[in-house]
């Protein structure tokens, strides 16, 4: 697979370069418009693009994961999603195990992040680990590590933040022109040439946002089925991955922290809508429908299945799979699903399971009483016992 991410790290520099050259464009005219010389425009629009790049590169995955409202957990606070993560970094290939974050949020989704292999992390809602048995789990942690393993978080951290910067700009410059009399006073100064400046800077601040969110688009969704396809790979069994996206198809809980800037980093589109038409051609992702009918129609667990499934179910078979990944990988039989005899929590113990980690991550303590009641009692409490409301007993803070 090196030839696959040397491949994306090519395309990630001219994508990235790509969107620059439109902020710097963006730049040159409202410099011209605003500052009275493109040239200064241009400048500032650099300064800005090669600020926050440094910010994207160096600390990206901080911000994403704290705009998201993730906190990190370590294996004694849920071994059985460390065991998972583990499982699935042997099975990429991966020489480093990723940060865990779990985010307080019931909807169900995951994403990852990070500058490289070596600097990376995995969230995932405490909805979706909750509501996945392990199969489910291991399809979608499997997916994440796909993006990690491809470089593909970068590329997304990266263009997340132009993005941002180019949209920011022009929707203050807009807001300048509108209310400050600028139009006015360029007209002054340069007569009826004006004009065409001031129509060219308004177009270029509507289209610009629009022009790079649509790259951002383009570059998720071609990804989203290597990652697919990975997690078939890694897990021989393409059902759990199935299995979890149609779960979190049926799910109508909407992500409260998701925002267009983290949206393509996520396994499924935070935004969904029930306009599926519309929806599915301004997603960040595939649609959903498709990715479990291709999963569902591979015959074995290989790149080369993977492929042909999509060519079945798409019209002139054209192939999703790059020909270096479709080389590496021989035949890939599919293995039987996880027998719920080896330990598996059923649906009542996982909730227990991320409720307590949730409380524990809060800073409460949990008290059994005698009775079989488990108290929690909040940080800064001042009392110094606390009363069952079951059984009367009083126990020591």
């Amino acid at each position: 697979m090196w030839e696959q991410i040397r491949s994306n790290q090519i395309r990630s520099t001219v994508l990235v370069i790509a969107m620059a050259g439109l902020l710097l464009l963006l730049g040159y005219f409202l410099g011209e418009l605003f500052l009275g010389s493109p040239v200064g425009g241009l400048i500032v629009a650099l300064v800005i693009w090669g600020f926050m790049t440094l910010v994207a590169y160096f600390q990206g995955d901080s911000i994403l994961l704290a705009v998201s409202g993730a906190r990190r957990i370590g294996p004694e606070d849920h071994p059985r999603l460390y065991n998972v993560v583990e499982e699935m970094k042997i099975a990429s290939g991966l020489e480093y195990m990723p940060a865990i974050y779990i985010i307080d949020d019931p909807a169900l989704n995951a994403f990852a992040t990070g500058r490289d292999p070596k600097r990376a992390s995995v969230a995932i809602t405490s909805g979706l680990l909750e509501k996945l048995n392990r199969d489910e789990l291991q399809g979608v942690i499997g997916h994440e590590m796909a993006h990690i393993k491809n470089r593909d978080v970068l590329l997304m951290t990266m263009c997340g933040v132009l993005l941002g910067t180019i949209v920011i700009l022009a929707y203050y410059a807009s807001r300048i022109l509108l209310f400050s009399g600028a139009g006015r006073r360029s007209s002054g100064r340069g007569g009826g040439g004006a004009l065409p400046l001031i129509i060219i800077a308004l177009v270029l601040m509507i289209l610009a946002p629009i022009a790079a969110q649509l790259i951002y688009y383009a570059i998720s969704r071609k990804r989203e089925y290597l990652a697919d396809a990975s997690s078939a790979l890694y897990t021989r069994y393409p059902e759990g991955l199935a299995s979890a996206l149609e779960k979190i198809g049926g799910s109508t809980v909407q992500l409260k922290t998701a925002n267009k800037a983290l949206a393509p980093m996520y396994i499924a589109n935070p935004f969904r809508t029930g306009a599926r038409a519309l929806s599915e051609w301004t997603s960040t992702h595939p649609p959903l429908a498709e990715r479990i009918r291709i999963l569902r129609s591979m015959g074995g667990a290989s790149y080369a299945d993977y492929n042909a499934a999509f060519a079945r179910t798409h019209k002139g078979g054209r192939s999703v799979i790059p020909a270096s990944a479709l080389a590496g990988t021989g035949a890939v039989g599919l293995r039987s699903p996880s027998p719920e005899t080896m330990g598996e929590p059923s649906r009542l113990e996982r909730h227990r399971e991320v409720s307590d980690l949730l409380w524990k991550q809060s800073n409460y303590r949990t008290i059994e009483c005698e009775c079989g009641t488990r108290l929690r009692v909040p940080p800064g409490i001042k009392h110094s016992t606390v009363r069952c409301p079951h059984c009367g007993r009083n126990h020591s803070v």
